[in-house]
């Protein structure tokens, strides 16, 4: 494999923090999708603030209320970002992820007299240490850059250490990290590997498919 310039390295890593803390704290909310039309994305992402709200009050009868109900039919107030994966289990093909901003839903849910459930944003995370491989120029460095900004199981992620064609990532993961690597690994664009990489401390290694 081709190595990656210590030159390179380092404005990747630097682009690669600026992408991950430089977006505002979110929530993120999932609903089952049958494809990517406008009206059913408009359905969906009323269904994932609805589990935002409901995850967040801890009260699964809560949009029996209209008010909140009224609320959660404006997702489209909170919505910062959206994307699509593969739906690993349900009928629908697909699902939505949505990321909702964290502030605004919190005013939302204080002007209706609610009150989040959760107490920490770090409650129920983890830390793993990764090892990516097979970064072979800028575009490949952009591809995982936006793959862990965007997974809503990467909550933060630190470069520690790179060398060669990879880099050594510290992650704090929503769930544990046999978890997050068999959702990686059903999404085609990283590849799990057993033990970690040589000279690493990781936990685990993940080689980004060409």
């Amino acid at each position: 494999m081709s190595r990656l310039p210590c030159l390179f390295v380092l404005f990747a890593l630097l682009a690669l923090a600026r992408l991950v803390h430089a977006a505002p704290e979110t929530y993120t909310g999932i609903a089952p999708v049958n494809g990517q039309g406008e009206d059913e994305r408009a359905a969906a992402l009323k269904t994932a603030l609805a589990n935002v709200v409901i995850e967040q009050t801890a009260d699964a009868t809560i949009l029996s209320r209209a008010d909140v109900a009224s609320a959660v039919a404006q997702a489209s107030r909170y919505v910062l970002q959206y994307g699509y994966e593969r739906n690993s289990s349900g009928a629908a093909p697909l699902q939505l992820v949505a990321q909702f901003d964290r502030g605004a839903v919190d005013a939302m849910l204080a002007q209706l007299g609610l009150r989040a459930a959760a107490p920490t944003a770090n409650a129920g995370t983890s830390q793993a240490r990764v090892w990516i491989g097979g970064l072979r120029n800028a575009d490949d460095w952009l591809r995982v850059a936006g793959f862990l900004a965007h997974d809503p199981a990467v909550r933060d992620s630190r470069p520690l250490f790179a060398h060669d064609d990879g880099v050594l990532m510290q992650l704090t993961l929503a769930g544990g990290l046999a978890a997050f690597l068999d959702a990686v690994s059903g999404k085609g664009m990283l590849e799990v590997e057993q033990g970690a990489a040589a000279g690493t401390d990781a936990e685990a290694t993940l080689v980004l498919k060409p």
